[in-house]
């Protein structure tokens, strides 16, 4: 039988389609999802709270996905969904109550953002072949080195234009873009800032986020490009799901193996069990590796990686595993941007984008690219994935940006190289900017 929906068949009629409903059935859903979040009676109830979300999320990635432009080189339906509800936040356009809502499911109490990314995690990994698997992991650190040499190189050839020096250029530029995100990266930076300068944090931290935020804001675009440039040059990418160049027939999925409800409810057990041991590792047993911090997505995917590798997790649950991503991921990746767009705040750009700070984080981007794509398709990649995964994913905003570029990317499946970028690699800018602000700051 097939796994197409019903309502796909009459996107051949003549009737104007919103997702598989008649144009009408679906406008007239989506006002009702509004009219409680406008009149400020809507739940703040998860169901409440998706209610506002899909209102929003439907509207913005139909626009997305019809914009020609839009969607051919800048991002489609997902990034639609982020800038217009950044931008409707913005100038108010969404209430106040709602924002909050949203972002205490998504990103704070509730956190579904986590949930999201476990679950893709999970799947992505389990669904490769086990020989494939160990083989792209062993070459993916060289391939985020690579990245973080040339994206230093960049960064200081073009701030020595505007006469910042060089030790400026790496330790208030190339470090925060490519320290792993907010959380993982700007944050402890300055802690480290902090401990070995005695001068206040917030001094450094300041600065930081301005050159990540525009950072993170070319990164979306590029993963977007390079998405489009692979569709015009094919041996330069593969099927957006594996880094390794010749390994076109990797996914365990659900296409090869049968699989059932239960089969789905068991890779949630895995799910959430390896999520406990990334949990345990980060917060009690091995909470920092040479004095950086390794998160617990850096654990889980380590823990998850083993499990794969034993090939002990029957092919039924592996192969559960990815359609329970591919159903979180298509089912709730709009929410998910949604939810990232009304945390962000699109006026900060307005007070940063001075033509260095642009240039500069432009170059350490370009930079990450060409080092991650280079070194990538020496150790066998596909020089597009490791570009966006192990290059654009160092030097995004963290979890967020990493969701923000695969899906600009059309690369959701490469979830777990992106968290390996902004969690290990993280770590080891860490490591490496402990050494660098002892040398050039005491």
């Amino acid at each position: 039988m097939s796994d197409t929906p019903s309502g796909m068949n009459e996107r051949s009629s003549s009737t104007f389609m919103i997702g598989a409903l008649p144009w009408w059935q679906a406008l007239i859903a989506i006002a009702l999802c509004a009219i409680p979040m406008y009149y400020g009676f809507q739940s703040k109830s998860m169901t409440g709270t998706f209610c506002s979300i899909f209102a929003l999320a439907i509207v913005f990635n139909e626009i997305g996905e019809r914009l020609p432009i839009w969607n051919d080189y800048v991002g489609g339906g997902l990034l639609m969904c982020f800038f217009g509800v950044a931008i409707m936040k913005y100038y108010g356009l969404i209430p106040e109550a709602a924002i909050n809502n949203i972002n205490s499911l998504i990103s704070d109490d509730a956190n579904y953002l986590e949930f999201f990314i476990i679950m893709l995690i999970t799947g992505s990994v389990l669904a490769l072949d086990r020989d494939i698997l160990l083989r792209s992991f062993l070459g993916y650190i060289p391939a985020i080195l690579g990245g973080l040499a040339v994206a230093m190189l960049f960064g200081v050839a073009v701030a020595a234009f505007f006469g910042v020096s060089p030790a400026d250029a790496v330790i208030k530029y190339v470090l925060p873009v490519m320290g792993g995100g907010n959380g993982a990266g700007a944050v402890p930076l300055s802690d480290i800032y902090q401990t070995v300068t005695g001068q206040p944090k917030q001094e450094y931290y300041g600065f930081a986020i301005i050159i990540l935020t525009i950072a993170n804001i070319f990164c979306i675009i590029a993963s977007a490009l390079l998405n489009r440039l692979g569709d015009r040059m094919p041996w330069m990418t593969g099927d957006k799901k594996t880094l390794i160049r010749s390994g076109a027939n990797l996914a365990r999925d659900d296409e090869k193996v049968k699989t059932g409800t239960t089969d789905m409810v068991s890779a949630l057990l895995i799910a959430f069990a390896a999520y406990s041991v990334g949990r345990m590792m980060s917060r009690k047993i091995l909470p920092t590796i040479f004095g950086a911090s390794i998160h617990a997505y850096a654990y889980t995917i380590i823990f998850v990686v083993i499990l794969a590798a034993t090939g002990k997790i029957p092919a039924s649950v592996r192969a559960g595993a990815k359609r329970l991503q591919s159903f979180i991921s298509g089912g709730t990746g709009i929410a998910i941007m949604v939810g990232m767009g009304a945390d962000f705040d699109i006026g900060e750009l307005a007070t940063v984008m001075n033509l260095s700070n642009v240039l500069i984080a432009l170059a350490i981007v370009i930079g990450a690219i060409i080092g991650s794509a280079t070194v990538g398709y020496i150790v066998g990649f596909y020089p597009i994935d490791s570009a966006i995964t192990a290059g654009l994913c160092m030097a995004n905003r963290g979890g967020n940006g990493d969701i923000a570029c695969l899906g600009a990317a059309k690369r959701m499946d490469l979830i777990a190289y992106a968290q390996l970028s902004s969690r290990l690699g993280g770590g080891i800018v860490l490591v490496i900017a402990s050494f660098i602000f002892s040398f050039w700051l005491k």
